[in-house]
């Protein structure tokens, strides 16, 4: 009596040629899409900076060469520094709970920067200044006549978390040269900022804060050795951030551990420190009308 039903040799042949379609189709399949890298003017646009002070460190004493690459201040010669203390992290913040768009969050959201003291000669260049975020686009612009560097800020990863590759290639190039300048107006203008970074999202809950005096203007520069890719150097060239004085409640003293990003500093020590309260906020501006394109 023969039995009812398939014969098992047939259903090992049929899970078989399953599951070789399956491999096959799984191995044509085209790799996950890297995110695409913003334009400048969405970059820029949202791209705001919570200064905190720190405790107290003491890099090693690295000279650096500076190069202008922002096309207002592109003819200027380099620039020689040497790295002091550390004085601030940078961190990001939506303000108003105006978040960046989707195309460029994945990016922002890991642009941490550590400022250390520095010293070079005098510029003495008088630019106009214009807000770019929406939240401060009613705020009238005005003039900075710059004097001499005071922070050099450089990429940094906190406690271990690293961007993405296709993340990185971008952030780990924004170096930025803080000049101090002699006419400082205030805006005393009242923002919530909300952390976007996921290290510091928890520790640091949403705050009220007050946004008073313009005390800085960072601007990109390009450090001797570091190779910028050109569309990524598209980007970071228009990466000018205004630092203002703020009035802010206490934050947590949050430990954190930094590691240096960009390829000329990637062998200096791990960082050890304490946010030991807010200082600044810095926003997007456009210098002498050149505005991010795109």
């Amino acid at each position: 009596m023969t039995r009812k039903g398939t014969p098992r040799h047939t259903i090992r042949r049929l899970l078989s040629a399953a599951f070789a379609v399956l491999t096959a189709a799984f191995l044509a399949a085209p790799p996950a899409t890297a995110q695409a890298v913003p334009t400048p003017k969405e970059f820029v646009s949202y791209l705001d900076l919570d200064c905190f002070t720190t405790t107290a460190y003491q890099p090693p004493a690295v000279a650096l060469t500076l190069r202008h690459i922002n096309p207002v201040l592109a003819g200027l010669p380099p620039v020689q520094v040497t790295l002091g203390p550390r004085e601030q992290l940078c961190v990001p913040v939506a303000k108003n709970a105006l978040f960046p768009p989707s195309t460029v969050l994945p990016y922002l959201r890991f642009v941490d920067l550590s400022c250390y003291r520095v010293t070079g000669p005098q510029l003495d260049r008088t630019l106009s200044l214009r807000h770019l975020n929406p939240v401060l686009a009613n705020v009238p612009g005005f003039e900075a006549t710059l004097i001499t560097p005071e922070q050099l800020c450089v990429p940094v990863a906190k406690n271990g978390v690293l961007p993405p590759d296709d993340v990185l290639s971008v952030v780990s190039h924004i170096d930025l040269l803080c000049y101090g300048h002699r006419n400082n107006p205030a805006i005393n203008t009242g923002l919530t900022l909300t952390q976007l970074n996921p290290v510091l999202t928890g520790p640091i809950p949403p705050r009220s804060v007050r946004v008073t005096t313009a005390r800085q203007l960072c601007v990109p520069v390009q450090k001797g050795g570091d190779e910028i890719p050109p569309e990524v150097l598209d980007v970071v060239r228009w990466v000018d951030l205004e630092k203002f004085d703020l009035i802010s409640p206490a934050v947590a003293q949050v430990p954190l551990t930094l590691r240096h990003l960009n390829p000329v500093l990637a062998n200096l020590p791990a960082e050890e420190l304490r946010i030991t309260g807010p200082a600044q906020l810095a926003v997007p501006v456009a210098k002498n009308g050149a505005v991010p394109p795109g």
